[in-house]
């Protein structure tokens, strides 16, 4: 969307989605909940996620009110990135996402032959 355009949303689910939805956001989100990080170690988090689509995804969140972005006037540039108040009213919802999907994984395992490959601990 662009900036100072108003996009009507139907239902509040639709806002949420539009706020969280995608490959990336929510991830970000969550990989945010600990602690402060540089967009360096967002990207190591990530390894799938393009340079490009980090910035863009950050960038979104940020006019979104969920992350907020802090640039330190130094050479080289030093910028972080943090949950905003908002940003942090995501967390049970993303919590329970996980706690879904990790029962879910254990049914579609049994039921399908298909397994959910866990890279990390969460």
């Amino acid at each position: 969307m662009e900036k100072g355009t108003r996009q009507e949303f139907h239902c509040p689910v639709e806002l949420t989605l539009s706020v969280i939805g995608g490959k990336w956001k929510a991830l970000i989100v969550w990989h945010l909940q600990e602690k402060i990080q540089r967009f360096s170690q967002l990207k190591r988090n990530l390894p799938s996620i393009t340079q490009k689509m980090l910035t863009q995804q950050l960038r979104e969140l940020e006019e979104d009110k969920i992350i907020h972005r802090k640039v330190y006037a130094q050479v080289p540039p030093k910028v972080e990135y943090s949950l905003t108040e908002q940003g942090r009213t995501l967390l049970p919802i993303l919590k329970q996402m996980c706690q879904w999907g990790k029962e879910h994984s254990q049914l579609v395992e049994t039921d399908s032959g298909h397994k959910l490959v866990r890279t990390s601990t969460v």
